[in-house]
C-alpha cells in the first residue's frame, strides 16, 4: 500500500546516524522502507557509526544501488507516501532544488516533488551562505518540507542517542506516524 511505503535516502552530510535510526523507527511502526545511500554517505557511515553498508541496508525492506536510474523509486508510478534524506547534504539538496539528478537519490527526491508527495529534507550543514538558503527556500516553495535535525532541550535529553531519537520523531510526526520517540511538550508546569 503505497501510504505505508517510504524512501529513505541517506547523503553524505554528517548525522549518517539520522538516516539508520530512521530506518529502525519505521521497521518498528511497519512501514515498507525503500532505500538509497549515496557514496559519500557510505564513507560517512563507516567513520561514524559502528554499521557497515551491507548491515544498514538489512535494515531496509529494499535497497536500490545509487546509480541505478531505472530502479522502481525513480518512477512517479511507484506509489510512495514520499521520501526523509536524512542526513541531506548541501550537494543532494542543490541537485533536487535545481532538478539537476545525477544520483537515484536525487532522482527519487525530483520525482516525490513532481508527484505532489511529501518530501522531508534533514539538511546538515552549519554555518549556511545564501546559496544554501536560497535552495531551501526554493524547495519548500515547491512543497519540501526543510526539517533540520535540531535538538530540542525541553525535553531533557541525558544522550546523543535522546537527541537523535527526538529529531527522528519529529519527522515521523510529519508523516503521522505513531512512535514513542518524542516526549511531548505539555507546557511549563505541566506533566
Amino acid at each position: 500500500m503505497s501510504s505505508q511505503r517510504i524512501i529513505i535516502g541517506i547523503s553524505g552530510a554528517s548525522g549518517a546516524v539520522y538516516g539508520v535510526e530512521m530506518l529502525k523507527a519505521l521497521k518498528i511502526a511497519g512501514i515498507e522502507t525503500h532505500l538509497v545511500v549515496t557514496k559519500s554517505a557510505q564513507i560517512t557511515l563507516a567513520h561514524e557509526t559502528p554499521y557497515a553498508l551491507a548491515q544498514v541496508q538489512a535494515m531496509a525492506d529494499y535497497s536500490h544501488p545509487v546509480g541505478d536510474m531505472s530502479a522502481s523509486i525513480a518512477s512517479g508510478s511507484f506509489k510512495t507516501a514520499g521520501m526523509i534524506v536524512a542526513p541531506c547534504s548541501m550537494r543532494s539538496l542543490a541537485e533536487i532544488a535545481t532538478g539537476n539528478t545525477t544520483t537515484l537519490l536525487t532522482r527519487a527526491a525530483d520525482v516525490v516533488l513532481k508527484e505532489r508527495r511529501r518530501l522531508v529534507l534533514m539538511v546538515r550543514e552549519t554555518p549556511l551562505h545564501s546559496v544554501h538558503l536560497r535552495n531551501m527556500l526554493t524547495l519548500s516553495d515547491m512543497g519540501a518540507i526543510i526539517a533540520p535535525p535540531v535538538p530540542a532541550f525541553y525535553s531533557k535529553p541525558e544522550t546523543i542517542a535522546d537527541m537523535v531519537a527526538h529529531s527522528v520523531g519529529r519527522v515521523l510526526d510529519l508523516f503521522e506516524i505513531e512512535h514513542s520517540l518524542v516526549k511531548r511538550w505539555h507546557g511549563v508546569g505541566a506533566q
